[in-house]
């Protein structure tokens, strides 16, 4: 999509590759895409078109960072928007997270810039990221007086850890890159933006060249058993369902023939 898309303040912005890959950008750089109540809905609605799509494989989440002194991926919540009549604030943010965490296709956050508030939430929310050195990431929650919200939290602890999750809430100090790679949330941290591009460019080869509907059964599974929510049979059923797929058959043929395989998610 052309540059000039984003040569105004909007809404998150999705965009559509080839391949079933889709492509949501927060846009908002010159307030370091801080999201408000107008964007949170906005998601809600990008991640709704998204689940009704069975064609996208791979969903990237990442940030416009044009034009700022030190680039940010999202400043967090507008706090503007706390005590509103309608759903706002972490009610409404954390539907957000939880819709995001829950999509069909694999995610990855592409961490562009620094991050803060329950944006990092967000980022926790994907399935895997990878990192722009040089960033910032912190929970100020507690330095607010917040108790943030359980959803979060619980991301919190899946992610980074049970102690990396106190030093974030109970210190509010920031993680730099390394330390985020420390507690093995990351999938890369690299150097600048054309490094970027191009580790991200590859994992999504990676991610989508794998079979469809076991990915989508295997990440509910793991997302089940992250949160305390698993379920034996239900994991059996679907182990059952990729055994006789016809993906699974094809992944044996093109074992044996050495070659790659063809998915179509049936």
């Amino acid at each position: 999509m052309s540059e000039s898309v984003f040569s105004s303040p909007s809404t998150p912005v999705l965009t559509l590759a080839d391949g079933g890959v889709a492509t949501i950008t927060l846009n908002r750089p010159a307030h370091r895409n801080r999201l408000e109540n107008a964007d949170l809905k906005a998601l809600l609605y990008l991640f709704a078109q998204i689940d009704a799509d069975p064609s996208i494989r791979v969903v990237v989440l990442t940030a416009n960072t044009a034009d700022q002194p030190k680039p940010v991926f999202c400043a967090g919540y507008h706090i503007g928007g706390f005590g509103g009549e309608d759903e706002s604030g972490s009610a409404l943010f954390e539907r957000v997270a939880d819709a995001l965490a829950v999509l069909h296709p694999v995610t990855i956050c592409a961490l562009n810039g620094s991050v803060y508030g329950g944006a990092t939430d967000l980022v926790l929310a994907c399935d895997l990221r990878v990192a722009l050195d040089g960033i910032e990431f912190r929970m100020p929650a507690t330095a607010l007086g917040l108790h943030y919200y359980p959803s979060g939290l619980q991301r919190y602890v899946a992610r980074l850890g049970v102690s990396a999750a106190k030093r974030a809430f109970l210190t509010a100090r920031p993680f730099t890159a390394q330390m985020l790679w420390n507690t093995g949330c990351l999938e890369a941290v690299v150097p600048d933006v054309a490094a970027m591009e191009a580790t991200l460019a590859a994992l999504v080869q990676d991610v989508s060249a794998l079979a469809p509907l076991a990915v989508r059964a295997t990440k509910q599974s793991i997302n089940e058993i992250a949160t305390g929510q698993a379920n034996w049979p239900a994991m059996r059923e679907r182990e059952a369902l990729t055994s006789e797929s016809e993906d699974f058959a094809e992944g044996r043929r093109a074992f044996a023939e050495r070659r790659k395989p063809v998915f179509t998610g049936h």
